[in-house]
């Protein structure tokens, strides 16, 4: 299996954890992800209020009129990205008037892009494509009597609703942390919005959103919790801390990269499951699985 590959931005920042994560998984699963040479920004979260729709719209096509030469489907393992990039991708396929504008103003740069790809996020990759049952035979380390809360988040699933996944009861994250032996936790929000980039203007909404995530996992039995999401990753992991100075609380829940939990369910090596990275150690709940 074969596809384009579009690593985004926060994959060589906050988002590292994940960027290895993906790699180590997808080598144990035998796909390929072939990264797009000189990509750019998708201009997630910030561009499309500073510059506008259509301009964010046409810079992330960019991305795809690259890509297109090859003819594989273009994935992603941030849900930001995957958004913007599904969005865009809608927006030439549907909208000839758009196709016709953004073209225009791609051949600035004697690019086009004719909408002849798909946009994939690597949860639906490893769910559809690869398939748990493939999952399941390369796990080492089953992660019996753990419970994992799976936190999808509110991009993913909504961007291309029913494309993906359920936008309100969304299921492949619960089953694919089942095919990792783990038991996913009961919890209900699995696909509120943690606030996303709103940490900046407004980070009180971003505790209470935080604080009711990790209040609805907690109550589930979860001990750790996993997204597709960097945002929201970094909101739960980063800002865990203040979430307990604010309400009077003492969660203590590692939040990874369903990658990570993968990699480490996987056997892989330390350097694939990337817990280094995590801000709130995830050793005491893994310490029996991870190296």
């Amino acid at each position: 299996m074969r596809y384009s590959y579009y690593p985004g931005c926060s994959s060589e920042a906050t988002a590292k954890a994940n960027a290895h994560s993906i790699e180590g998984v997808a080598k144990a699963l035998d796909v390929q992800l072939e990264e797009i040479p000189d990509w750019n920004c998708c201009g997630a979260t910030v561009a499309s209020g500073v510059v506008g729709d259509f301009t964010q719209l046409v810079v992330t096509a960019r991305n795809l009129a690259i890509a297109e030469a090859k003819g594989q489907d273009v994935v992603t393992g941030c849900s930001s990205c995957y958004m913007t990039l599904a969005v865009a991708n809608k927006k030439f396929k549907e909208d000839e008037h758009f196709r016709t504008m953004a073209n225009e103003a791609l051949s600035a740069a004697g690019m086009q892009y004719n909408g002849t790809l798909q946009v994939r996020q690597f949860l639906d990759v490893i769910y559809n494509d690869v398939g748990l049952e493939k999952v399941a035979q390369k796990v080492k380390k089953p992660l019996k009597g753990l419970t994992v809360a799976g936190y999808v988040g509110c991009q993913t699933v909504r961007a291309l609703p029913y494309e993906f996944d359920d936008p309100e009861q969304p299921v492949f994250m619960d089953r694919l942390i089942e095919a990792l032996g783990a038991t996913p936790a009961d919890f209900p929000l699995r696909a509120r919005c943690c606030g996303s980039s709103s940490t900046i203007p407004a980070r009180d909404i971003v505790l209470d959103l935080g604080y009711k995530l990790f209040e609805s996992a907690s109550s589930g039995g979860a001990q750790v919790m996993v997204t597709p999401c960097p945002m929201c990753q970094l909101n739960l992991d980063a800002y865990q801390k203040l979430v307990n100075r604010k309400y009077g609380t003492s969660f203590n829940i590692p939040v990874l990269f369903f990658t990570q939990l993968m990699a480490v369910a996987f056997g892989l090596s330390p350097e694939a499951q990337a817990l280094k990275y995590n801000i709130v150690s995830p050793h005491g709940a893994l310490l029996q699985f991870a190296k």
